[in-house]
């Protein structure tokens, strides 16, 4: 019959364990397994007997004159009962007995012990492939768990999840699969290796597979973004100029992608020319649509702005954005896409936006406007002389202005457009040119049933240039009255 430890060295082979890690969760769960069955404060210790099928439970004591604490403290007298050589001041081992050890206890050592040895697995697993990220493993479904995959790496287990698996692929138990490992948990409920047939370290791996030129470093990867079984875009450059990095990596007739391809069961792949120009690489990255012109918008901010035809925008978005996201992910840039007409009536609108709506309602204050009035006119909402122009005496009145100040408005709007009035023609009336507002032509027409508005404007608040058409105005009054 084999010893427990012929037994333990086998498992730890087999687990890829240190055996001594094993010997010790075996004392530890007998330790634990005689403390819960004692309910004892001694100090207890394990150790393997001398024939190597058993574990001894000990209880340590401390050989001492006096006995002060009976739970760790035996006499010199109590100690030569076990050891005729005992002395005071030394300590005396005293072996305890399994018998009372029960069913109860035998299971929660067994729990202790395959704790441990998991808690060991994984720290080796852990030391074994933190250091593998990235590496492309070949692998056999093993089970499924839901959504999951587990899978046989050889040494240990790999979980692939439902998020990293493309939805082309479909897989039973018992296929080979070629991933890569994406990540390595050491704790956790998914403890362990987790590999993925989504990331874009896969393509990368099987380019390098393909192509003897990036093995050799002839060619190198610049750059992978990838929707795992949509799309995928790869950027490459050569450090030989005579070395076409494209044509490289698409091989004669296109076999060495189509390799890749077939293992990606048909996903589509981009091979872009990288380029450390940003806007050559964004003009690369949005094949297949050809690109008007590209401008930085903010290089701190890495944030840039294309311009592409009308037909070709659709083109340049792809399918649900697609391959604008991916080119902003290759590029690390945050990519606007516009259409030549969007540009210009984007231009048009920032035009419009710096043009001056009209003139401030403070120019009147030059041409007798009392700068209390000019105020009230701002509180009221109404800024510009044009708007204030397009206004009745009514519509004034219902905002809050007064008839006196009506009558200022009056005056020095009058006083405002005579500057642009031209001298009336030989018939008498004013040009064509000469601008009308509807609180002047409506002031004119109440002037006599009101009766309050017939000041003759003094000729001192009248502008050289705009002489003629205030006299004239002048003239209309005085035949009024």
């Amino acid at each position: 019959m084999d010893t427990i430890l012929q037994s333990i060295e086998l498992l730890g082979k087999e687990k890829g364990i240190d055996p001594q890690i094993i010997l010790d969760a075996v004392k530890d769960a007998m330790l634990v397994a005689a403390r819960k069955q004692f309910r004892t404060n001694e100090d207890l210790v394990a150790e393997f007997d001398e024939t190597g099928k058993g574990v001894k439970i000990l209880a340590v004591y401390k050989v001492v004159g006096q006995v002060e604490d009976p739970i760790r403290e035996m006499t010199v007298e109590q100690a030569r009962k076990h050891d005729e050589a005992a002395e005071a001041g030394g300590e005396i081992r005293v072996v305890k007995s399994r018998e009372a050890l029960g069913r109860i206890s035998a299971q929660t050592a067994k729990q202790v012990i395959l704790q441990k040895v998991r808690e060991a697995e994984r720290e080796t697993v852990f030391s074994e492939y933190t250091n593998r990220v990235g590496e492309l493993v070949n692998c056999v479904v093993k089970r499924i768990e839901g959504q999951d995959l587990i899978c046989d790496l050889g040494k240990t287990e790999a979980r692939l999840p439902k998020k990293e698996q493309s939805r082309l692929e479909n897989f039973s138990i018992g296929d080979r699969v070629r991933c890569v490992i994406k990540t390595v948990e050491k704790s956790g409920k998914n403890a362990g290796v987790i590999i993925s047939r989504a990331a874009p370290e896969l393509v990368e791996r099987l380019f390098e597979q393909e192509v003897p030129e990036i093995y050799d470093g002839t060619v190198a990867i610049r750059g992978c973004a990838r929707e795992a079984g949509e799309r995928t875009k790869i950027a490459v450059a050569s450090r030989d100029r005579d070395v076409d990095s494209v044509g490289a990596c698409v091989g004669m007739k296109g076999m060495r992608v189509q390799s890749i391809i077939r293992e990606l069961r048909g996903e589509k792949i981009d091979i872009i020319e990288f380029s450390e120009d940003s806007s050559s690489f964004a003009t690369h990255a949005l094949s297949p649509a050809k690109i008007t012109r590209v401008a930085i918008v903010s290089a701190a901010e890495r944030h840039m702005e294309v311009i592409v035809d009308d037909s070709q925008l659709s083109l340049a978005i792809g399918k649900k954005g697609q391959n604008v996201r991916l080119a902003s992910k290759l590029l690390g840039w945050k990519i606007d896409i516009k259409s030549e007409e969007e540009k210009r009536q984007e231009v048009e609108s920032a035009m419009a936006a710096l043009t001056v709506p009209g003139a401030p309602v403070s120019v009147l204050i030059d041409h007798g406007l009392a700068e209390r009035i000019a105020e009230r006119l701002l509180e009221a909402g109404i800024p510009t002389v044009e708007r204030l122009g397009g206004m009745t005496p009514e519509d004034l009145e219902a905002a809050g202005i007064t008839e006196g100040m009506v009558e200022q408005i009056q005056v020095s709007i009058n006083n405002y457009y005579g500057n642009y009035e031209t001298p009336p023609s030989a018939e008498g009336s004013v040009s064509e040119q000469s601008p009308r507002t509807a609180l002047g032509e409506e002031l004119e027409e109440n002037l006599p049933a009101e009766g309050g508005l017939t000041e003759t404007i003094p000729d001192a608040e009248v502008s050289e240039g705009g002489a003629a058409g205030q006299q004239n105005e002048s003239d209309r009054i005085s035949t009024a009255d």
